[in-house]
């Protein structure tokens, strides 16, 4: 009797934990686990993580997942609505018939995919700047780039519900209500989309004309049981491979029995794993770490170099023509060991610095010849290594348009530097600020020791 009574407690889902609900759901989904791991909740860096239960070699498959068992707008009850009506769903992201999937989904009671979706009873554990209020992010945020980036996602998520999303939701009541499937519930799903889901990997397009909407549409999320709860570092042991019929994790190298099991979102750096996902690497760990110098701060810079000899409207000619050349990209990015934008800034550099005759013979031109820019001498160039030893104007222009960047910060003089260096380093002091103050003073930290960096190699620039 005391078996059976068991045995019915066990069978009763009721009684089970979110997490053994889903285990179960995953077995009968036909996801195969390796014995050598496990989903927790406890000892992984985030709320859910994989542990090894043994050692693990390099090459062994940690788990596959059938791709029936992806959650995409494919594979959902409303997949022949969505498909059916997809003209009237495009949008700028993309993303508009998977969060229309996610929202039928999330709140129906008898969905396939409960058991999935009930690891989340809430979305507060998703902690994106999107979530702060405006006061904390201008505040904390001040200069990362941050703050605007948020301002531009809650303004198109905005319009994406009120323009594509309510309107399709109304013409179809028996499946989607207004009161609740409302913008706030949208706006969650979306972060719960950035910080979950994966895209197929797509052959490299030659192709430059091809319009981003269409590339989007091409290549929609999906969201991948089990896969989305392993955590993220840059110095990762495991990798997310795709076949036709499954997808795979792999052991990328030795995993000692009792170690997390870590994938890779991509080369994040601290910013974009706080847009995005919510959370940072502790600061130096991450060893994709960048710093965005708008090029309106190279406009600033040269306008204000009083060692050069300034045709205002020269300059201003020159200035129009490289930001056609350059369109949409609003920024140079540095790194931990030079500029990953090198041959855009190299041009804005030789540009910038040609004389009225030089800039007169490249429009008559119409450029020049491309053995003059070796890429690969461009990059030494712009090493670390190779700024010192630049064009003192060019070095001129980098280190003040670097200042005015660092000047953006919150807490940019040298003082305030000090301060967040001392905050890192001591762990009672930093354990004291809340999850949020954490996270910003990484990003900060990271991107203004990049700043400060490429201001000292560049100082040597003389008249």
């Amino acid at each position: 009797m005391a078996t059976e009574a068991k045995r019915a407690k066990v069978d009763d889902d009721s009684e089970l934990s979110p997490l053994q609900n889903f285990l179960l759901w995953c077995n009968q989904a036909g996801v195969v686990l390796s014995t050598k791991v496990c989903v927790s909740k406890e000892r992984t860096v985030a709320e859910y993580g994989m542990l090894a239960k043994d050692n693990i070699e390099e090459g062994e498959v940690l788990f596959t997942i059938p791709r029936s068992a992806i959650l995409h707008q494919g594979t959902t009850r409303v997949s022949a609505l969505l498909k059916e009506e997809k003209l009237l769903l495009e949008s700028s992201s993309g993303w508009v018939p998977l969060l229309l999937a996610l929202l039928h989904e999330y709140t129906s009671s008898e969905t396939h995919w409960k058991p999935y979706l009930s690891l989340w009873t809430n979305f507060k554990t998703l902690d994106h700047p999107m979530f702060w209020s405006k006061e904390e992010r201008d505040e904390l945020l001040r200069g990362t780039g941050i703050p605007e980036a948020v301002d531009r996602d809650l303004a198109n998520i905005q319009k994406e519900y009120t323009q594509i999303v309510l309107p399709f939701i109304i013409r179809h009541p028996d499946l989607w209500d207004p009161d609740t499937h409302t913008l706030e519930l949208y706006t969650q799903l979306v972060a719960f989309v950035m910080a979950y889901s994966f895209q197929e990997p797509q052959e490299e397009d030659d192709d430059e004309d091809d319009e981003e909407e269409e590339k989007q549409a091409a290549n929609p999320p999906m969201m991948v049981p089990v896969a989305d709860m392993l955590n993220h570092v840059s110095n990762h042991n495991a990798n997310l491979e795709f076949t036709p019929d499954s997808l795979k994790m792999v052991c990328v190298r030795p995993i000692h029995k009792g170690e997390e099991v870590f994938n890779t979102y991509g080369q994040m750096d601290n910013g974009q794993l706080l847009h995005m996902y919510g959370f940072t690497e502790p600061y130096p760990s991450n060893s994709n770490d960048t710093v965005d110098i708008p090029i309106s701060n190279l406009y600033k810079a040269i306008m204000q170099d009083n060692q050069y000899d300034l045709d205002q409207k020269l300059v201003e000619e020159k200035w129009e023509m490289l930001c056609q050349m350059i369109k949409d990209k609003g920024a140079f990015v540095f790194g931990k060991h030079g500029c990953l934008t090198d041959t855009e800034l190299h041009t804005f550099l030789k540009v910038l610095c040609m004389s009225k005759e030089e800039f007169s013979e490249l429009k008559e031109n119409e450029g020049w010849e491309e053995d003059d820019d070796d890429e690969e001498k461009i990059s030494m160039a712009l090493s670390y290594e190779g700024l010192p030893e630049i064009k003192a104007p060019w070095k001129r222009i980098i280190h003040e348009a670097a200042h005015l960047t660092l000047r953006s910060y919150r807490g940019w003089q040298e003082e305030g530097l000090d301060r967040d260096k001392g905050l890192m380093e001591d762990k009672a002091a930093f354990a004291k600020l809340s999850r949020r103050e954490q996270n910003a003073l990484q990003v900060r930290y990271g991107q203004k020791i990049i700043l400060c960096r490429l201001m000292e190699v560049t100082l040597g620039h003389g008249p």
